[in-house]
C-alpha cells in the first residue's frame, strides 16, 4: 500500500538547539577560519587537536582509531552466534572482506574477491558468509567449516546483462534473498543456489538492501531509485505493498520488538520509522546537526544497542553519529552526536557494549605522500598516494554511551565537539564577516550591483602545476609544469585581479568533481560508484561478448546520481534567474557541428547545442569562437542570461599520444581561450554588472606542495580587487555560495551554505577597465612525436571522456613530456583524510 507522508518529527530538543547555536557561533576561527591575512589557515592538523579538511569542515574522532588495510569499508556485519565481524571493502584498491575478531577487532582472515559491491549477508546460523560479486554477477559463499578458505561461486541473473548483486539477507531455512540492482529484480535462492523466485521490481528502482521481519514472514526491500520501501510475502513472493519514504532509502534495521523497521534516507537528512504490520511511516527522524539544514548529512548506516533503546545513525558527510533514543514507539528523542572519522559507512554495537564505526575515508588529516607518484623508467607505479586510493579505512571504537548523569555529560561534550567540527550555522547564515561596502550580499535576496555570473569549469590541475612559479603566492616552482611561458593569460589574470593560493576542491576525481562543482555535493550513489569504476572493477564482459559496467556516475548519466536539490541550474530555475550552459551537463553530437543534447531536464532549451563539451580533439579557442557568436546575439538583444556556465576542458590533455597535441600545446590552447573569453566579456556591455569565476572540477593526481586538493581558481570583474594576493581558505563550495548570494539562489546543500563566501576578493567601487588577452607564447600546434615518452601508453588510454584513462599513468607522461623522459615525478602532497593512528607508521 502507498501511504501519504506523515508529519515530520524534528526531534532535536530545545536544550540541544540552544547548544547548537552557541557552539556554532563561537567556533569561527578555531575551526577553519583564517585568523588574519598574515596567517592563512591551511588544511591538516590544527593547534586545537582537530584536523581541518579542505572543505572547511573538521575531524575530531572520538575513541580509539584503528587503521584498516584497505580503502572504503562499505559494510560491517557480525556473525550470528559467532565471534567474527565481517568488514566489506569495495573501493579503488583490492576488493575483499576482512574478518576481525568481535572481541579484539584483530584481523583473523582476509577473503579476496575479484570484484564486489555493497552487498553481504551471513547465513542465519553463522556458518556461511555470502558476498556480492559486483559486476561479475555472482554471489560468493564462504564456509566457516573450512576456515573460509575457498568460495563457492553462484551465478545469478542474465548472463547478457549487468545485474549487479547488491543487498542480501538469509532466512532460517538456508535460503538467500538477493537484490539485482541494475536489472531491478529480486531473487530467492535455495540452499543449493538454484533460483526459487525471480521477482521484477519497479523500473529504475535500483534495489539496494533487503531485510526480513522478525518472524521471517515479510521481506522489505529499499528501492534506492524510487524513494520507496517494497514489501513481499517471504513465503510466496507476493507483493504486499510499497511505502513512500525519503530519497535514496538505503540501510534497513529491524527493531527487536519486531514492530518497527528503520530506514535511512541517504539523499536526505532523515530516518523513517515503518510500522511493519500497517506498512506506514509513523515517524521521520532528523539526523542532521540542524533539523532544517539542506541535504548533505548522508545517513547511510544504522545500529541499535542490544536493548533496542538507542539508535545510532552514521551521517557519512557530517562525519558523526546521531544518537537517538527510540525505546518508546512514536516518541523518539535526540540525545546528541558523536564525532567519528571521515565518511562513516557502517556502525555496529558489540555484545559487550562497544560501538564500532567503519570510516570509509579514514580518520586522519592532510599529509604529504612522499612515496608517490614518482615512477622511474621501468618502475612499477606506486598507487599508495593516488587520490582514488588514499582513503584507507579506519575503525572508531568507544564504549556504548551510558544514560546516567555522567554519560549524559560526556555525550553533551561530544555533541559540542561535533558542532565545532562543522562550519554550518543554525540560521543558514554566512560563515565569514562581510565588509560593509562589499558587493556580495550577506543574505540570499539582498541586492547586489553584480547581476551576471559567468562560471568557467576546467579539468584536473593543481595550483603548483600552473601557478607555482609565481613568487607572490605560496607556490613551488619546481612543481610547475605550465608556467608563464605556457599560460600567460592565467598569470596575467591573477596579477590583474586576485591570486588565490589557498583554494581547494572538495572532490577527488572528475566523477565526483562535476557533482561538487555544479551541485555542492556528491550523493551516496556517486561516492559508492566512482572508486569501483576508477579502480577498474566496474567493467565486465558479458556472455555475448559485449562490455557492460557501472558507467560514469555523474554529469547527468544517471538520474539517481542527482542530489535532492538538483544542480546550480535547478536553483536558478527555482529563483526565476535566467541561465544557459555551454558544454556542461550536455552530451555532444556525433561530430563537431552536430547538435548536442541536454543531460538533465533543467537544461532543456537552456543550452547551446552547437557548443562542444568534453572532446579533446576540439580546440578550446574554437569553443570560445562559438560562444562569441551567441555573445554578439545577446549584445544585439540587450540581455544576457544572469548565469552562464561554460566548459573549457582541454587542460586535461591527450598525454603524449603520437600525432596529438602535446600537453603544453593543449594547456596553451586552454590558456588562450580563457584570455579571449575574458577579453570578450570585459569589452561587452554587460561587463559593469558581471563577475567571472573560474575553477578546475578537481585537482586529481597533480603535484602540489600544500595539498593535492589545492587547485587553480580565478575571479575577475569590475568589483574584483586588483593586484591582490588573497590567502583566505576557500573551496569550490565557496565559489558556489558567492554566486548564490549574488544571484539570489538558495543554497543546494549543507556544504555551500556552510562555505565561506569570497568576500576578501571583492571591493565596493568598480573598476571597469577591460582585460586584454595575451597572445599565445607556446605553439598551439606542437604535436607529440612517435618517440615521445609514453606515446605507446597514451595511445592505449581511453581519453574519450574525462578520467576514463588511468590518470596515474597520464600524469606521469604529462610530467615527463614537460620535464624530460628521465625526470622522475616529484612527490605531491595529498589530503589523505586519515589523525596519526597508533601502530600505523607506513603512511607518513
Amino acid at each position: 500500500m502507498s501511504t501519504a507522508a506523515p508529519p515530520v518529527s524534528w526531534i532535536l530538543p530545545a536544550p540541544l538547539r540552544r547548544l547548537c547555536l552557541v557552539v556554532s557561533c563561537a567556533s569561527g576561527i578555531a575551526f577553519g577560519q583564517a585568523a588574519s591575512p598574515l596567517a592563512p589557515t591551511l588544511p591538516g592538523p590544527q593547534p586545537d587537536g582537530t584536523v581541518l579538511l579542505p572543505s572547511g569542515w573538521s575531524l575530531a574522532p572520538h575513541g580509539e582509531q584503528r587503521a584498516l588495510e584497505l580503502d572504503l569499508p562499505i559494510r560491517m556485519l557480525p556473525q550470528p552466534g559467532g565471534a567474527l565481524l565481517a568488514v566489506q571493502h569495495a573501493g579503488y584498491r583490492e576488493h575483499a572482506v576482512v574478518l576481525v575478531g568481535a572481541a579484539d577487532l584483530a584481523q583473523v582472515a582476509r577473503l579476496d574477491v575479484p570484484r564486489t559491491w555493497s552487498g553481504m549477508a551471513w547465513s542465519a546460523d553463522g556458518a556461511r558468509l555470502f558476498v556480492s560479486g559486483g559486476v561479475d554477477d555472482v554471489v560468493y559463499g564462504f564456509d566457516a567449516a573450512d576456515g573460509f578458505a575457498a568460495a563457492a561461486t553462484i551465478a545469478v541473473g542474465d548472463p547478457n546483462q549487468l545485474d549487479l548483486v547488491a543487498g542480501m539477507c538469509s532466512d532460517t531455512e538456508g535460503r538467500l534473498w538477493v537484490c539485482l540492482q541494475r536489472t531491478h529484480r529480486l531473487l530467492r535462492l535455495a540452499a543449493d543456489g538454484t533460483v526459487e523466485l525471480d521477482l521484477a521490481l519497479a523500473p529504475d528502482s535500483f534495489p539496494f538492501e533487503c531485510a526480513l521481519s522478525g518472524d521471517g514472514a515479510r521481506l522489505f526491500v529499499s528501492l534506492w531509485g524510487r524513494a520507496q520501501l517494497a514489501c513481499f510475502d517471504a513465503r510466496t513472493g507476493a507483493a504486499l505493498g510499497a511505502v513512500d519514504v525519503g530519497a535514496h532509502p538505503s540501510a534497513l534495521l529491524m527493531h527487536p520488538d519486531g514492530r518497527r523497521l528503520f530506514v535511512s534516507h541517504a539523499n536526505e537528512n532523515t530516518v523513517g520509522v515503518i510500522d511493519v504490520a500497517a506498512l506506514r511511516v509513523t515517524e521521520t527522524l532528523s539526523s542532521a546537526l540542524y533539523p532544517l539544514a539542506p541535504p548533505g548529512s548522508t545517513p547511510n548506516a544504522l545500529a541499535l544497542d542490544p536493548s533496542g533503546e538507542l539508535l545510532f545513525v552514521a551521517n557519512a558527510d557530517n562525519n558523526d553519529l546521531a544518537v537517538i533514543e527510540v525505546e518508546a514507539p512514536g516518541r523518539a528523542r535526540s540525545l546528541g552526536f558523536i564525532p567519528v572519522g571521515q565518511y562513516p559507512t557502517a556502525v555496529h554495537v558489540t555484545a559487550d557494549g562497544r560501538v564500532v564505526v567503519a570510516n570509509g575515508k579514514g580518520s586522519r588529516g592532510s599529509a604529504p605522500n612522499p612515496r608517490g607518484p614518482q615512477p622511474e623508467v621501468g618502475h612499477v607505479r606506486d598507487v599508495d598516494h593516488y587520490s582514488g586510493a588514499l582513503f584507507r579505512g579506519s575503525l572508531s571504537v568507544f564504549p556504548l554511551p551510558e544514560l546516567d548523569p555522567a554519560g549524559a555529560a560526556q555525550l553533551r561534550g561530544l555533541t559540542a565537539t561535533a558542532y565545532r567540527c562543522s562550519p554550518l550555522r543554525a540560521d543558514g547564515g554566512v560563515t565569514a564577516p562581510r565588509p560593509e561596502d562589499s558587493p556580495i550580499p550577506a543574505r540570499v535576496g539582498d541586492p547586489s550591483p553584480i547581476r551576471h555570473c559567468v562560471y568557467i569549469i576546467k579539468e584536473n590541475r593543481t595550483y603548483d602545476q600552473v601557478l607555482g612559479d609565481l613568487p607572490e603566492g605560496n607556490g613551488d616552482a619546481a612543481l610547475c609544469l605550465f608556467p608563464d611561458a605556457v599560460t600567460p593569460n592565467h598569470h596575467a589574470l591573477v596579477r590583474t585581479f586576485v591570486l588565490l593560493d589557498n583554494f581547494y576542491v572538495e572532490s577527488e576525481v572528475s566523477a565526483d568533481g562535476h557533482e561538487w562543482t555544479m551541485g555542492g555535493y556528491a550523493t551516496d550513489f556517486v561516492e559508492r560508484t566512482w572508486p569501483v569504476t576508477y579502480g577498474s572493477k566496474g567493467d565486465a564482459k558479458q556472455a555475448d561478448g559485449e562490455s557492460a559496467g557501472l558507467g560514469y556516475p555523474a554529469e547527468g548519466g544517471f538520474d539517481i546520481a542527482e542530489p535532492s536539490n538538483g544542480y546550480l541550474f535547478d536553483a536558478a530555475a527555482r529563483a526565476g534567474v535566467s541561465y544557459r550552459s555551454y558544454g556542461e551537463f550536455v552530451e555532444n553530437g556525433a561530430q563537431p557541428g552536430d547538435p548536442g543534447t541536454a543531460a538533465i531536464a533543467a537544461l532543456e532549451g537552456r543550452f547551446d547545442p552547437l557548443y562542444r563539451g568534453y572532446d579533446l580533439g576540439y580546440r578550446d579557442v574554437d569553443r570560445v569562437a562559438r560562444f562569441k557568436v551567441e555573445l554578439a546575439q545577446f549584445e544585439a538583444q540587450g540581455e544576457l542570461p544572469q548565469l552562464i556556465v561554460l566548459r573549457l576542458p582541454n587542460d586535461h590533455t591527450w598525454g603524449t599520444r603520437a600525432g596529438k597535441r602535446t600537453p603544453r600545446a593543449m594547456v596553451a590552447d586552454n590558456d588562450l581561450a580563457l584570455g579571449q573569453i575574458m577579453e570578450a566579456l570585459s569589452r561587452s556591455s554587460f561587463w559593469p554588472t558581471m563577475s567571472v569565476f573560474v575553477v578546475e572540477d578537481d585537482a586529481q593526481n597533480g603535484p602540489d606542495h600544500v595539498d593535492a586538493h589545492r587547485t587553480v581558481a580565478l575571479v575577475a570583474g569590475p568589483y574584483v580587487r586588483r593586484g591582490a594576493v588573497v590567502s583566505a581558505m576557500y573551496s569550490t563550495c565557496s565559489m558556489l555560495r558567492t554566486m548564490e548570494l549574488i544571484l539570489g539562489l538558495e543554497p543546494l546543500s549543507q556544504f555551500d551554505v556552510a562555505a565561506r563566501p569570497m568576500y576578501e576578493c571583492f571591493m565596493g567601487a568598480p573598476d571597469l577597465s577591460p582585460f586584454e588577452a595575451r597572445a599565445a607564447t607556446w605553439p598551439l600546434d606542437e604535436l607529440n612525436a612517435k618517440t615521445a615518452y609514453g606515446a605507446a601508453a597514451s595511445e592505449r588510454m581511453d581519453l574519450s571522456r574525462e578520467d576514463a584513462a588511468d590518470d596515474l599513468a597520464l600524469n606521469e607522461v604529462v610530467w615527463r613530456s614537460v620535464k624530460g623522459a628521465d625526470a622522475p615525478m616529484p612527490p605531491p602532497r595529498r589530503a589523505a583524510f586519515v589523525l596519526a593512528l597508533e601502530g600505523d607508521e607506513d603512511d607518513d
